[in-house]
């Protein structure tokens, strides 16, 4: 087989999957609006199940749900059937997935769902299925056609109900108000997580740790506090500790171009004035965003009235994992 060819048969299956997605948005209905309400109403938990391909599609969804503020969980229908069913309790609503509609392990737990008085969302490729009948919401993500070539392999009926568990979670994500920092609450290990969660208060040198020298200071005192702290800066204070200007590695070579006396001369006459600084309570990310804007490689932190709190540069926002 050749590389066009190739291309070709992977051309078809995307636009195949394409246009099953696509056709998703004409079938939209009041199912789908009661699905949604019913699962905002819910105040047990979603129950995602499914055999074969479409439990691994229901495992994804119910993630994805998880993590978009819908508390849901994944149970396998066959292990339902011995002793898994335990974990389904009133309250609860259930979200089942058959291509066919007419899944056995489905079929086998309906009843006892029914007894339990718990709420069936089915998500079937055909309307007119046992399952679908049964269901109190019946989402239909029917395709024209497998991807597969044989039209055997789950292929586009597969995309298609990933699709429209997608829908179901963002629906659900925009009708709750969650935001982006309910999404880190889910993520706390993740980068996203790191980014929303970490304060500038968290990541900061602090006390003894923050360079710092009063202004009246000769400038090799400054040199040694840079080299004593490792952050490639300064601060330069007064008398009440309020910022008065910072002092970097660029000012030392400015400074030496200049033929300055580092012995005697005044770290506040050579100092940079106006420097750039956060706030403890602020993001991390925006202290990053700031870094990046002005191109430093640090900030200082102060408080309201001015007086300096912290500092910290570009490493210890990498190693917190925030860059």
């Amino acid at each position: 087989m050749d590389e066009t060819r190739l291309i070709e048969l992977a051309r078809a299956v995307l636009e195949t999957e394409a246009e099953a997605v696509r056709r998703l948005t004409d079938r939209l209905d009041d199912a789908f609006v009661g699905a949604c309400r019913r699962m905002l109403e819910c105040r047990g938990r979603v129950v995602v199940t499914g055999m074969g391909k479409s439990g691994h599609v229901g495992n994804k969804i119910a993630a994805t749900l998880a993590s978009t503020g819908t508390p849901a969980f994944f149970v396998h229908p066959g292990e339902a059937s011995h002793g898994d069913l335990g974990m389904i309790v009133p309250g609860d609503v259930v979200l089942a997935l058959s291509n066919s509609g007419e899944t056995a392990e489905l079929l086998t737990i309906l009843p006892v769902l029914k007894r339990r008085g718990v709420a069936l969302i089915a998500m079937t490729g055909r309307p007119g299925s046992s399952l679908a009948r049964e269901a109190d919401f019946h989402l239909d993500a029917g395709v024209d056609g497998e991807a597969c070539p044989l039209g055997l392999a789950p292929t586009a009926s597969t995309t298609a109900a990933l699709a429209l568990g997608d829908a179901l979670a963002v629906s659900l994500l925009e009708s709750r108000g969650f935001t982006r920092e309910d999404f880190a609450f889910s993520h706390p290990g993740g980068a996203l997580g790191r980014r929303l969660l970490l304060h500038v208060a968290d990541v900061m040198h602090t006390g003894s740790r923050i360079p710092r020298v009063v202004a009246s200071a000769p400038i090799k005192d400054a040199l040694v506090e840079i080299s004593r702290k490792g952050l490639g800066m300064t601060a330069v204070v007064d008398e009440h500790d309020r910022l008065a200007g910072i002092y970097t590695d660029g000012d030392l070579r400015r400074t030496l171009d200049h033929n300055v006396d580092v012995h005697d001369t005044p770290i506040g006459e050579v100092m940079t004035r106006g420097a750039r600084t956060t706030r403890p309570d602020r993001l991390a990310a925006e202290a990053l965003h700031v870094m990046e804007t002005h191109k430093i490689n640090g900030l200082l932190v102060t408080d309201e009235a001015d007086r300096l709190v912290g500092a910290l540069n570009m490493h210890d926002l990498l190693r917190a994992g925030v860059v």
